[in-house]
């Protein structure tokens, strides 16, 4: 079962992505939006073996923060 955790601050959101079964869990994904309310806003989103994603942009209020996150985590 794959488990989205979320963790919101003022001005922030951390998430990861893990792999839970009834042996292991595994990290699939981690991440950060900082900012949040700026014009300089910045994500970044990590994946084991995979280059890391970091991009400013402008993020008005955590419902884009979520969205920024989900986006990156639905993209094939």
């Amino acid at each position: 079962m794959k488990i989205l955790v979320l963790n919101c601050g003022s001005s922030s959101l951390k998430y990861q992505v893990l792999e839970m079964s009834d042996t292991e869990n595994t990290l699939l994904a981690k991440g950060l939006v900082e900012r949040i309310g700026s014009p300089n806003a910045c994500h970044t989103h990590k994946v084991d073996g995979k280059d890391k994603y970091q991009a400013e942009k402008p993020i008005a209020n955590h419902t884009e923060g979520i969205r920024s996150v989900l986006n990156i985590l639905t993209d094939p």
